[in-house]
């Protein structure tokens, strides 16, 4: 009897190990939306490395990101806009748009003559991210319109340390602007590149982002809905290029997708490209699917 159990415990441990190895690549290629995620960019992507850097060290950049946090944060009572939001966009504009093109989606910016090398591409995706909620250092009304105006001195300031050519930085930059614009709810976003950073800006839904307003009394269903979220990963999807998870601890959190999220998505050139998840206490309750 003994004997005749040894091929079957053996193949028990043979599945077992099989399933591990699966959760372990799915764990691989499924990344959270953090603070820390555009690093895996900068580290790997000398040019983007370098594109950092040089904005990340403009005094105006930097001010109006503290700025930015004043009039929003601490005069409105409103959800984090400043330097922290913008490099979290940044990482997951980033994710969106890697995960895009590994798909075989082509650059706006290649297929519209505007760059011969896609590398100048990812430049509009960064840039646009990072500088996307500086209107906010005036007002949080019009501030992506007021945004996109502010940032064509610092946008030519750090293209002219990086990009040799007077024709390709103007096109860079006006791209960069667009990016901006176009994270307005009721704007129609033109590029892949700028519904990545639309996209990549509503991503930024986590509870940690909420905290602030929340302490400083601001208890309406923009706080608590993103203070029931706990995690936002993405991954390549079955069906599309992209799949959003989005975890949460109360059905509030639905508002964050449903009114913040899904809105920016279907604004964009992305709208067909990814399907979104909503999991509340380990349960998917909801699915969003492109309508094609």
């Amino acid at each position: 009897m003994r004997m005749e159990s040894y091929p079957i415990v053996y193949n028990y441990v043979i599945v077992f190990d099989i399933l591990i190895t699966i959760l372990v690549m799915e764990a691989a290629l499924m990344v959270v939306v953090n603070q820390d995620l555009i690093k895996k960019f900068l580290e790997a992507n000398p040019l983007l490395r370098k594109a950092y850097e040089v904005l990340a060290s403009d005094v105006e950049a930097r001010e109006l990101w503290f700025m930015s946090n004043v009039m929003a944060v601490k005069r409105l009572k409103y959800n984090d806009h400043g330097p922290v939001h913008a490099h979290i966009a940044a990482g997951a504009s980033l994710e969106l748009y890697r995960l895009i093109s590994e798909a075989g989606v082509e650059s706006t910016l290649v297929k519209d003559g505007v760059v011969d090398d896609p590398r100048h591409s990812w430049i509009v995706v960064l840039y646009g991210a990072l500088l996307h909620d500086i209107g906010n250092a005036v007002h949080r009304d019009l501030h992506e319109k007021l945004g996109s105006f502010l940032a064509k001195p610092i946008i030519d300031r750090a293209l002219s340390k990086i990009i040799d050519d007077d024709a390709l930085r103007i096109r860079l930059r006006q791209e960069i602007m667009h990016s901006i614009h176009c994270t307005a709810y009721d704007v129609k976003c033109l590029t892949v590149e700028a519904g990545c950073v639309a996209v990549g800006d509503g991503l930024d839904m986590a509870e940690g982002r909420a905290r602030v307003p929340y302490r400083m009394g601001q208890v309406n269903i923009h706080s608590v809905s993103a203070l029931t979220i706990k995690k936002v990963d993405i991954s390549r999807g079955d069906r599309t290029p992209v799949k959003i998870n989005v975890y949460m601890d109360e059905l509030a959190g639905v508002f964050q997708v449903d009114e913040v999220l899904m809105p920016k998505l279907r604004s964009t050139p992305l709208r067909d490209l990814i399907e979104i998840s909503v999991i509340v206490d380990g349960r998917e309750l909801k699915t969003y699917t492109p309508t094609r």
